[in-house]
C-alpha cells in the first residue's frame, strides 16, 4: 500500500528537519525520507554557530537571508522548547572575528563596511582594537591585533537543534522513514510517486533537501543542484575553566566547558578522515590566539562533509516542468536553520518560492542569468 502525505522531504540533515518541522507546524501532512547513517551528513559535523558578518559580502541576497535568519532564531529556539523542552542553548551575545595584524585589521574593516552598506542601518558592528577586545575577550595572545564584532552572531549545541526538530516534527505528526534511498521521483498527475529502496510514498509536493545527495536527484526533475564536497575538521578539548562567553570564527567554548576549534576546508572528494597536517594548523591557531589553550588536551575530533555550491552559496529551486518540486542546498544548516523552518517551508506550503530567493536561485550559474537585480527585488543596492 503506497502511503500518501501533504509534503515529502527527502533528507533528514538540519536542512531537512528545519523544512519538515515548519510543514508540520503549518497542519501539512509530512514525511522524511532519510538514507540514515550511511548518507555522507554535515550536520553530525557542524559547529554551531549562527554567524552573519561573514555571509553575503560580494552577494547582497545571501547576506539578506541570513540576517533574517539571525532575527528569527530566537523564536525557533523559543518554540521548540516550548514544544519539547529542549533547549537548543542558542545564544545571540555576539561573535568575533580575530586579526593578527594591522592589514587583517584594515581589510576586515573594508568587509564590514561593505556588508553594512548592503542592509542598510540594520546590520550594526564595530572594529575592536586590542585593548577594547581584551575587555570583551580575556586570555587573547600578543600576536591579535583586533577583531570585527557584531551582536548578530551568535551561536547553539547544533545537537540538540537537531533532536529538537526531530521531536517537535513528530509531536506534530510528522513521520520519518529511515533507511530509505530515493530511486525515482515520478509524476502521476497532480502528485508525484517517489520510489525508494524499499517502497513507494505518495505527496502532491516534494522537497529535495538531500545534501550532496541532491546532485544526483535533482536532475530526476529538472532541477540542477550543483553541489560538491568540501571536507572540514574540528576538534574538541577536555572540559576548561569557563573564559569565553561569545564565540569567534573558530573557537567558541560549549556550555559544558568544552572547547570546540575548527577553521579549515579541503577539497578532497569524499575522504573524512582526519589529516594530521590540517589539525596541527588548527590547534596552532587557536593557540596562537588563547595561548592558555596549549595545556588543554584534544580528546576528539572528526571531519565531515560541506554541501558547497560553486560560490559557495545557498542554492534554491523550483521546478518549472514538475510544479510543486522544491530543491534546497546549502552550508550553513545552523545559520539559516530559521529561514528555513519559518520562511522557505511557508514558500513550500503556498507552492511558490519567495522573490527573496530568486538570486539565490540555479539561474545565477548560467551563462546569462535572467535574473533581477538586488536593487529591483529589495528596492535598494
Amino acid at each position: 500500500m503506497v502511503k500518501s502525505y501533504d509534503v515529502i522531504v527527502v533528507g533528514g540533515g538540519l536542512l531537512g528537519s528545519a523544512i519538515s518541522y515548519g510543514l508540520a507546524h503549518q497542519g501539512l501532512s509530512t514525511a522524511i525520507i532519510d538514507e540514515g547513517d550511511t548518507a555522507y551528513r554535515a550536520a553530525f559535523g557542524n559547529f554551531g554557530l549562527v554567524w552573519v558578518q561573514s555571509k553575503g559580502i560580494d552577494y547582497p541576497a545571501y547576506s539578506y537571508w541570513s540576517m533574517r535568519s539571525s532575527d528569527l532564531w530566537p523564536k525557533l529556539a523559543g518554540d521548540l522548547f516550548e514544544s519539547t523542552g529542549v533547549n537548543t542553548g542558542h545564544s545571540r551575545r555576539g561573535g568575533v572575528h580575530i586579526c593578527f595584524s594591522e592589514k587583517e585589521f584594515r581589510e576586515r574593516a573594508q568587509k564590514m563596511k561593505t556588508l553594512a552598506s548592503h542592509k542598510a542601518d540594520h546590520f550594526n558592528y564595530q572594529m575592536l582594537h586590542r585593548a577594547e577586545l581584551t575587555k570583551m575577550v580575556p586570555g587573547l595572545g600578543p600576536d591579535v591585533y583586533g577583531a570585527s564584532f557584531s551582536p548578530h552572531d551568535g551561536h547553539v549545541n547544533p545537537l540538540y537543534l537537531m533532536r529538537a526538530l526531530h521531536q517537535s516534527f513528530k509531536n506534530l505528526n510528522g513521520v520519518i522513514h529511515r533507511g530509505e534511498r530515493v530511486l525515482e521521483i515520478i509524476r502521476s498527475g497532480s502528485a508525484y510517486t517517489v520510489k525508494t529502496n524499499k517502497g513507494e510514498f505518495s505527496s502532491e509536493r516534494v522537497v529535495l533537501a538531500a545534501g550532496l545527495g541532491n546532485r544526483y536527484l535533482a536532475p530526476k526533475v529538472d532541477l540542477k543542484q550543483p553541489v560538491r564536497p568540501i571536507k572540514g575538521e574540528i576538534l574538541i578539548s577536555e572540559r576548561v575553566k569557563a573564559f569565553l562567553d561569545i564565540p569567534t570564527t573558530y573557537v567558541r567554548q560549549t556550555v559544558e566547558g568544552t572547547v570546540m576549534i575548527g577553521d579549515s576546508q579541503e577539497d578532497v572528494g569524499f575522504d573524512i578522515r582526519s589529516n594530521p597536517r590540517v589539525s596541527q594548523n588548527i590547534a596552532n591557531k587557536a593557540k596562537r590566539t588563547f595561548p592558555f589553550l596549549t595545556n588543554a588536551r584534544i580528546v576528539r575530533t572528526w571531519a565531515a562533509l560541506r554541501v558547497m555550491t560553486p560560490d559557495g552559496l545557498p542554492v534554491y529551486e523550483q521546478s518549472e516542468t514538475m510544479p510543486g518540486v522544491f530543491a534546497a542546498s546549502c552550508h550553513s544548516g545552523v545559520t539559516l536553520a530559521a529561514s528555513h523552518a519559518l520562511v522557505f517551508s511557508k514558500f513550500v506550503a503556498e507552492g511558490k518560492l519567495g522573490e527573496e530567493l530568486e538570486l539565490l536561485g540555479a539561474e545565477r550559474f548560467r551563462d546569462n542569468p535572467r535574473t533581477r537585480s538586488v536593487a529591483q527585488i529589495f528596492g535598494k543596492e
